[in-house]
Formats: C-alpha cells, structure tokens, sequence
C-alpha cells in the first residue's frame, strides 16, 4: 500500500468518526465533553460505556445496558451490569473488563484523537476491550487490527491527558 494511500485512509477513518460524533453515536443520552482533560470517557456520574455492562462484551459478545441497581466504581469510572452475577464477575478482576483506551474510540486512539464510542462498535482482541465511534470506523478499524492496536498503544500516553478539541 502506498504511503498517500494510507494517509487518505487515516483521513477517511478520522472524516468518519467525526461524522459518528455528529448523527449516528448511541442513541441514548450522554455527554462526551470534547473539553474535558481525563483520561477515561466517562458521563454524568463517572458512567463508563454510556451504561453498558462490560462483562457482557466479554459473555455474551454483545452489549447489553447495564442497571444503575448493579454498580461498582475502578479507576474513577462507575461501571453498570445487567445482573448481579455479572456485578460480582467484574469485582474479581476489574482489570480484565476495562476497556482500552479508558473507554475511548479505538481508532479515534490511533489516529492520535479522543473520540466517544458507541458501545455496540466493539471487539475484543487478546482479552481487551476495543470500542469505535460507529460502525463505518469500525469497519475500517477492523481492516487491520494489530496495526491499529499498535498505533493506539502508541498513541495513547501523548494523548490521554490532553483536550479531545485540542487534539
């Protein structure tokens, strides 16, 4: 692949996450702040996934709105669950179900920006969760996977802490 061919596709993936910012994120409501400074995508209430329960990612590989009666706090984030069961799978190692990027858009990671997710845009790859912005950033994500792991992994300490306007 030709570097000016990669350099339009990064640019094409970026052009579709903003676009997933603007019309197709989740429908429910939310507020990703472009301002804020944290390192982990949280909502009102340091709510993580906009609600989804992450041990469901993982068992049922699909999301599932977690239930505000089932919540455990990790790292300055409140995480959700569907049932008590999954509640008490998390609390045995929280570790293991947080997601990447302190639940921001994977992609959104690797091409150096801070974006939200829509937490049905997800894979889990070596144990982790990775979420995306909306569907054609996932598919694109998904075209080459460790590549965009390793971008990301890179990435990611530049840019945790800083503005996702400033980016």
């Amino acid at each position: 692949m030709s570097r000016s061919f990669h350099s339009l596709s990064l640019a094409t993936a970026l052009s579709l996450a903003i676009a997933g910012l603007a019309g197709t994120a989740p429908s429910t409501a939310h507020a990703y702040d472009p301002a804020s400074t944290s390192a982990i995508n949280v909502e009102a209430g340091a709510v993580i996934l906009h609600g989804d329960d992450p041990v469901a990612h993982f068992t049922v590989d699909k999301p599932t709105m977690g239930d505000a009666r089932f919540t455990s706090s990790h790292g300055g984030a409140t995480y959700r669950f569907a049932s008590a069961a999954n509640l008490t799978q998390f609390q045995a190692n929280p570790e293991m179900y947080t997601p990447a990027f302190g639940g921001y858009c994977a992609m959104g990671a690797a091409l150096g920006k801070k974006l939200d997710v829509d937490p049905t845009q997800f894979k889990v790859v070596g144990g982790m969760l990775y979420l995306n912005v909306n569907a054609d950033v996932f598919k694109k994500w998904s075209e080459d996977v460790p590549r965009n792991i390793a971008k990301a992994n890179a990435n990611w300490p530049a840019i945790k802490d800083k503005a996702a306007s400033a980016l």
